[in-house]
């Protein structure tokens, strides 16, 4: 873990929190589509899941905007989507 500064991450960083973000999206939107199939879209549960993917996929576009602008000069496309 980091101590707080006010430092950028690495590319190596970026690299590495990139794949985490997207193994965790992954894994959410697999548990969407599940809870969806088996307790509907009108669910609660259902709904909190979408709400919750589409956080996920701003979460990752800010975190790309982030790297670009972490890592100017830096090919960062696709680190995080």
């Amino acid at each position: 873990m980091r101590s707080e500064t006010s430092l950028p991450l690495t590319i190596e960083e970026h690299r590495e929190l990139g794949r985490e973000i997207r193994k965790v999206n992954a894994q959410l939107r697999e548990f969407a589509v599940l809870v969806n199939q088996v307790y509907g879209p009108q669910n609660q549960a259902a709904f909190s899941f979408q709400r919750l993917t589409e956080c996920m996929d701003r979460l990752a576009a800010d975190l790309q905007a982030q790297a670009a602008a972490d890592l100017p000069g830096f090919d960062v496309n696709g680190f995080y989507i």
